[in-house]
């Protein structure tokens, strides 16, 4: 299990002062929507800058026709700077499908993960848009993604077991949402903490409020690895 820090703070010089405390740490950072249109590319050079062992998953969930995802992608991935980055798996397959056939021979291509269900949603609030309960439509999703050689799926820890269970032990889940220690869940709704991200073959927990918030975030992170 590999840990995904979010940098989720309000400017970039705050992101990078965390990056710059936490450098000595086999980590995974997460740029999300904020982080990337407020600072761009050069955000992301920053961060190698930094430790250029770094590994950097942008989550910008790509979603649209087939041809404009794979053209993002296709962008991101000539980078050279992103090891992972995700899309919507409700894009279905021939989009996911297109995006893999697009990035497939472009050197060290990133990892492609397709998003399930956020994990803001609860059942009913998941229902309502998909009319379906979330275990099921998750992993139907992941079934979709699986079958488009898309390399695994952004979940809660929840669903990663049985997603594992209908696709391959191989395929990767990532999980937000994790609390490390029971942590307060903020605005998530679906939850889990270390032990059970564990039981579950969870790939990569996603901690951010319990770092970026912590007045001591390297010592959270020890914490956190230590226990992995």
């Amino acid at each position: 299990m590999k840990l995904c820090i979010s940098l989720d703070l309000p400017t970039a010089k705050e992101n990078l002062e965390l990056v710059k405390k936490i450098k000595n740490f086999d980590v995974w950072l997460k740029v999300g929507f904020r982080s990337y249109i407020r600072d761009g590319k050069k955000f992301l050079e920053d961060l190698k800058a930094i430790n250029p062992d770094f590994k950097i998953f942008l989550d910008l969930k790509l979603y649209d026709i087939p041809n404009t995802m794979a053209d993002a992608a296709e962008e991101i991935a000539k980078f050279g700077l992103v090891d992972m980055f995700n899309v919507h798996a409700s894009s279905g397959v021939n989009a996911m499908t297109t995006v893999m056939n697009r990035i497939k021979d472009i050197p060290n291509k990133p990892l492609v993960l397709a998003v399930t269900a956020l994990t803001s949603f609860d059942n009913d609030s998941f229902k309502e848009i998909y009319n379906q309960d979330i275990a099921s439509k998750a992993t139907q999703f992941a079934k979709d993604t699986f079958i488009s050689k898309i390399d695994g799926v952004v979940c809660s820890a929840y669903e990663s077991l049985d997603i594992k269970n209908n696709t391959s032990e191989n395929f990767i889940t990532l999980c937000p949402g994790i609390r490390p220690f029971g942590e307060d869940s903020g605005d998530q709704k679906r939850v889990a903490d270390l032990q059970f991200s564990k039981e579950n073959k969870v790939d990569f927990i996603v901690v951010g409020r319990p770092v970026y918030k912590s007045d001591k975030p390297r010592e959270v992170v020890e914490k956190i690895l230590a226990n992995i």
